[in-house]
């Protein structure tokens, strides 16, 4: 008995699998981007826009180390997901992770205060700041009390606080793109709230839908 060619491969899952690796790829293509920008932007100072330029020369060191450690910050943390898996692996690498987001979070204080754009986006990027180590230091809270569910929300409620980063960049160069200068600072200013305040809420309600909120049992 013979079997017809859309039996014996189910194209629809096919289509589906590879069009889900291809935004995954997609995805970790412009994180490893983004990542690498942030590395090589202390580098190439001349290139700065003048308000950049302005906390370049008020903060020399500190400005330079937060955009190196932040850059690594967008690479670090989805690889130190992606290994939670492998004790061996993820356990190095989420003390490596934490001490970078706790170095980058920390200077990002000051370099949102000091010759801020706006006061809302010094506001938005210093209460990103505030939400970020607040998450890092429950998560590490949870996973020393061995509650790795709670350890694990934490840390993807931190990882979409993370992304923020990218989508204010990608939300950034749409304006500059479409957008009027008329509005910028407006916008610089929403822009440094939603980034990361929107992923966070997405991340928060899909971890609530999935029951993935739920306490580790005692």
């Amino acid at each position: 008995m013979s079997v017809s060619l859309t039996e014996s491969v189910p194209v629809p899952g096919l289509a589906i699998r590879a069009l889900r690796g291809a935004a995954i790829a997609a995805i970790a293509l412009y994180v490893m981007l983004a990542a690498w920008k942030a590395l090589h932007t202390p580098l190439a100072l001349d290139d700065f826009p003048e308000e950049l330029a302005i906390k370049v020369e008020l903060l020399p060191l500190l400005f330079p180390l937060h955009m190196v450690t932040g850059g690594l910050a967008l690479a670090l943390v989805p690889l130190t997901f992606a290994a939670r898996r492998y004790p061996r692996w993820h356990r190095p690498l989420g003390r490596i992770t934490a001490a970078d987001v706790l170095i980058s979070g920390l200077t990002a204080f000051p370099v949102a205060l000091v010759a801020p754009v706006t006061r809302v986006s010094a506001l938005g990027f210093s209460a990103q700041a505030a939400v970020w180590l607040t998450l890092l230091a429950l998560g590490i809270h949870n996973i020393r009390r061995g509650r790795v569910a709670a350890h694990r929300t934490c840390m993807l409620l931190m990882a979409a606080t993370t992304s923020g980063a990218l989508v204010f960049r990608i939300a950034l160069a749409t304006w500059a793109i479409m957008g009027s200068t008329r509005h910028y600072e407006a916008f610089y200013a929403a822009d440094a709230w939603c980034a990361w305040a929107l992923p966070l809420g997405l991340a928060g309600f899909l971890l609530h839908r999935t029951g993935s909120l739920r306490a580790d049992p005692r």
